[in-house]
């Protein structure tokens, strides 16, 4: 019996140690920020932000990042609520997702190491899907704790997810002259496992 649980033991803490390496990683909603700038009438530029989303890392480096559009704050609830409904349609295009393979290198960094690097993939966002790269700097802060940060603005341009007469209704319901239709986009996240 002792060396049936000895055995037993055994085997559960080998499958315990398996999982664990293999598991995925996960983003810390807590650690992580997602932040896109407008500018209206030519030189008015405010930073916004999505307050939730989720996403998560394979050990192959599969990433799987999904945006919850009707999270936007840009701290005026109006606005917030006219960008769900005029420019996301949020009812019928509730996220936005962003699946790309990091590389081996990012992947197999040790503790303490940094690389910078580029992260190509296909950003989802009201039924379009369009190829999307941001350059990235990749930390392994220790086995369990990595950081993705922008270290460089991506552009997204609203012609290209369909979103320029959502744009241009914005403009008119506000009565302003223009609203940039190119938005940067800059993220830092963490990801634990």
């Amino acid at each position: 019996m002792a060396k049936y649980v000895r055995t037993l033991s055994t085997a559960l803490l080998a499958c315990g140690l398996s999982f664990n390496a293999s598991a995925d990683w996960t983003i810390n909603k807590d650690t992580s920020a997602l932040h896109f700038i407008s500018t209206k009438n030519a030189q008015v530029t405010e930073v916004h932000q999505f307050d939730s989303f989720k996403g998560t890392l394979s050990d192959k480096g599969k990433l799987n990042v999904e945006v919850d559009l009707s999270s936007v704050n840009t701290a005026i609830d109006i606005r917030n609520k006219r960008m769900q409904e005029m420019l996301f349609n949020v009812s019928e295009f509730a996220t936005a997702n962003f699946e790309a393979t990091l590389t081996k290198p990012m992947m197999q960094l040790k503790a303490g190491e940094v690389m910078n690097g580029k992260v190509d993939g296909i950003l989802t966002l009201h039924g379009k899907a369009v190829p999307t790269a941001f350059a990235v700097t990749v930390s392994q802060v220790d086995a369990d704790t990595l950081t993705v940060s922008t270290n460089a603005p991506t552009l997204i341009k609203a012609e290209s997810f369909g979103l320029a007469q959502g744009v241009a209704a914005l403009q008119k319901i506000a009565g302003l002259k223009s609203i940039t239709t190119t938005v940067p986009v800059t993220f830092s996240v963490t990801l634990n496992r």
